[in-house]
């Protein structure tokens, strides 16, 4: 299929679903997304001059492996819920977690992007493509409001300048009457490690180093003080899991002395946030 009508924006779904690809066809899989391999086996673009790095490769799988078990978590605390994915992308998430009938899960993305999903991605059942903008307000009003809500964002924030998280996050509380908001996060990201990134992947097409726009933060409990409706549940290190082991080199020997450094620790974390 051709992507080529896709902007840049709605390109950077492009890189995740094919390091989600790339693992899933490696020795020692992580996520094993089988879906992602038939999407990008469909798609028309030259996937090798996109930023998937060894190293981003295990990182986007583990932090979509680490979101997936928390949206299970919720499903099984909440039978009745809804789960809304933020910049949906080609993410075969609602097929990885599979939610049982009563699940209602709504998929959230621009509406290229949704028009090239829908040609790619099987449906599920219970699932619905909600085309919007989540920087334009209104974005969520087709979804319920009264039941509790798994709501999660799988590698956006980050392409996210601050005011637009902040409102973004607004919009997510006052228009839920209660769940989880959980999304990853790279930490405080310096203006030198930006360069830094930016140099390393200067030939890449949609590196994340080009398309950052969020700082990140040290503190998890920062976004508290952006939302008095959101409270700080569970702050999880990539770096930190077992799935480590399966890193290469020289990720791997950052992932053990993130035992000891919160620094390296913070730099791929998921959070989740009550409201």
């Amino acid at each position: 299929m051709d992507v080529s009508h896709l902007d840049p924006v709605e390109q950077t779904a492009l890189l995740t679903e094919y390091c989600r690809a790339l693992d899933a066809a490696a020795a020692r899989p992580i996520l094993a997304d089988r879906w992602a391999e038939a999407t990008v086996a469909a798609i028309d673009y030259d996937f090798t001059t996109l930023a998937a790095t060894p190293s981003v490769v295990p990182l986007v799988a583990l932090r979509a492996k680490m979101l997936d078990e928390a949206v299970r978590g919720f499903i099984r605390a909440h039978p009745d819920a809804i789960v809304v994915d933020l910049g949906a992308g080609f993410s075969a998430a609602v097929h990885r977690v599979d939610p049982p009938p009563g699940v209602d899960w709504y998929s959230v993305d621009l509406p290229g992007v949704h028009a090239v999903r829908a040609a790619l991605v099987a449906p599920h059942a219970g699932e619905h493509a909600v085309a919007a903008s989540l920087t334009e307000p209104g974005w969520a009003d087709t979804i319920p409001a009264d039941r509790p809500a798994m709501v999660f964002a799988d590698g956006l924030v980050a392409f996210l300048d601050e005011p637009t998280v902040r409102t973004l996050f607004g919009s997510v509380t006052a228009h839920f009457g209660g769940g989880v908001l959980a999304f990853n996060d790279y930490g405080p990201v310096s203006r030198a490690n930006r360069l830094l990134g930016r140099l390393a992947t200067a030939r890449k097409t949609n590196s994340p180093h080009t398309q950052w726009n969020f700082p990140g933060f040290a503190d998890a409990r920062l976004p508290e003080t952006w939302n008095p409706a959101l409270t700080l549940l569970d702050e999880a290190s990539v770096m930190q899991r077992p799935e480590a082991d399966a890193f290469p080199g020289g990720l791997r020997l950052a992932a053990r002395l993130s035992h000891r450094v919160p620094a390296i620790a913070r730099k791929a974390r998921v959070l989740q946030y009550r409201f």
